[in-house]
């Protein structure tokens, strides 16, 4: 099997420091729908920054099902844009690059002469990969974003030319293929018009089962979730978030349901190209392809019997990177044994929080939960999202103290942690946001962003963070133990400690406010 090689591009044949500073790689990625170039930077905790990425659009693919070459538009196009990465990874400091080449490079009769060229002019070494090569690296880009131990899973990359599929078990892959169901080949081979015909469809839909049946691994058997990398996945992500009315800043890790691929199919399939590049979330330049697309991603979640799909947004660039880093010993593990609590304390530590202050707090948010869960329908999910924001509700300390809450949110909003969907990482955000000061107005743009029933777990879990924080006013942990007691109406909460509790009471009566509110329910603390 063929293997990712680095190119040096005239800088060091290794990572090493430059003048202190941390050492930067760059992944290329040349599919037939799109070249993508990532530029990274390794943290001294074995984190990957992200510098620098780009993308062009250049369609390496068109007219090659049907000519059996790369045209000489799309040969200009690709040329243009490899020149252009290779610069801006030269500006970058990027000392090692890794250049691979895919499915429309692998089928077209002048590929060789195209990476020769290429190479010539770029001083790029480009290295030819196989399907499955490619499957690996969108599995390695998975397995290093989601918490994927102890479930069985399938991991699809959909490009223009093929569709990677890995079936996999934690740490074990267990059966790897590439499929020639890429974006690009289905419409040029099926797309006799503009909407596709009723029976264009059926053709176009019968030919990707036929082929999944033949070819797909895993047997027909179910697995938990479907992660999803490719521009056609991260385009149903957007999609969807607009249909749902959600406004994050990224589909990373955002959840779909097969339902909704299933009416995003139906809707735009009835489109002409006008109407669907008008679609909200679509890329325009993604609207020619866009229904194969859909089509193959609805049907390999039927052949998987998956209600679920996980949204990669880095996919084979990032696998790139991951395996030029392991391969130079830049980081420790090919999968990082990370779960979403360790990476919560590990964004904190990089704040500065207040350790022994934000655990305090927590398990007095913990006891005064663990009351309220039954009554109010609070589960596993909302006791993770709360552990998290107590833990990080100061972290704005690590800006400035003046508004340390609102910088909390921001540090938040943007941080990379581990196991949770985008939604989820807002929620928390907004939950440390409101720890001090005024509590959720529908002029806030942060809060106003959220649907009805965020913003209603966002006051109740916000309202529980606030109370238990005042509760430890002094920052001293002097309140060891509470007892709670929901009772008519009211919760009476009992501080237990030693010496004067004084300045915790009169926190807990004082930041009472938003708890009372939201769970309509009189608070009494008592010391």
């Amino acid at each position: 099997m063929n293997r990712p090689v680095v190119s040096e591009l005239k800088f060091a044949a290794a990572p090493h420091l430059v003048f202190g500073r941390l050492p930067r790689l760059a992944a290329i990625d040349i599919g037939t729908n799109s070249i993508r170039c990532i530029v990274v930077e390794v943290e001294p905790d074995d984190s990957i920054r992200v510098v620098g990425d780009e993308k062009a659009q250049v369609r390496l693919g068109e007219g090659l099902y049907a000519s059996g070459k790369i045209s000489r538009e799309a040969w200009a196009r690709a040329e243009e844009a490899l020149q252009r990465m290779v610069m801006i990874a030269q500006g970058l400091g990027v000392e090692v690059v890794e250049a691979v080449a895919t499915s429309a490079v692998r089928q077209a009769k002048n590929g060789d002469r195209f990476l020769r060229e290429m190479q010539k002019l770029t001083g790029l070494e480009i290295q030819l990969i196989s399907g499955d090569e490619e499957a690996r690296l969108a599995a390695l880009s998975a397995r290093y974003n989601f918490d994927l131990d102890g479930s069985r899973y399938a991991v699809i990359d959909i490009g223009g030319g093929s569709v990677e599929v890995v079936t996999g078990i934690g740490s074990h892959l267990s059966e790897i293929n590439s499929l020639a169901l890429g974006a690009v080949y289905l419409t040029e081979t099926f797309q006799g018009s503009d909407p596709l015909s009723d029976q264009q469809f059926k053709q176009l839909r019968k030919y990707v089962r036929r082929e999944l049946k033949r070819k797909a691994p895993g047997g027909g058997l179910p697995v938990s979730a479907v992660i999803g990398s490719g521009g056609t996945l991260t385009n149903i992500g957007s999609m969807v978030m607009a249909m749902r009315g959600e406004k994050f800043d990224s589909v990373h890790r955002y959840e779909v349901l097969r339902s909704e691929v299933v009416h995003l199919l139906a809707m735009l399939r009835r489109k002409d190209l006008k109407g669907r590049e008008a679609t909200p979330g679509l890329d325009p330049a993604r609207a020619d392809i866009i229904v194969a697309g859909i089509t193959v991603t609805n049907e390999l979640l039927r052949h998987f019997g998956c209600n679920l799909l996980r949204i990669n947004h880095k996919g084979i660039r990032e696998g790139l990177i991951l395996a030029s880093l392991e391969k130079h010993g830049l980081i420790a593990t090919r999968f990082p044994q990370v779960d979403w609590r360790a990476s919560v304390e590990q964004f904190a530590r990089s704040c500065h929080f207040d350790e022994e202050h934000s655990r305090h707090v927590w398990m007095l948010a913990q006891g005064i939960f663990n009351e309220l869960a039954g009554e109010f329908g609070l589960g596993e999910t909302e006791a993770r999202l709360l552990e998290a924001a107590a833990l990080l509700h100061d972290v704005g300390y690590f800006i400035n103290y003046d508004q340390h809450h609102k910088h909390s949110y921001h540090l938040i909003r943007h941080a990379n942690l581990f196991g949770f969907t985008p939604r989820e990482q807002e929620l928390v955000a907004n939950i440390a946001r409101y720890h001090r000061k005024a509590p959720p107005k529908k002029k806030h743009e942060n809060f106003a962003r959220l649907l009805p029933p965020d913003q209603e777990l966002v006051r109740k879990l916000g309202g529980i963070l606030r109370l238990a924080d005042g509760l430890d006013r002094c920052r001293t942990g002097r309140v060891r133990k509470i007892r709670c007691q929901l009772n008519q109406g009211r919760l009476e909460i009992q501080l237990l400690g030693d010496g004067d509790l004084s300045v915790e009471l009169y926190g807990g009566q004082s930041k009472g406010d938003l708890f009372e509110a939201a769970f309509e329910r009189e608070l009494s603390v008592l010391a």
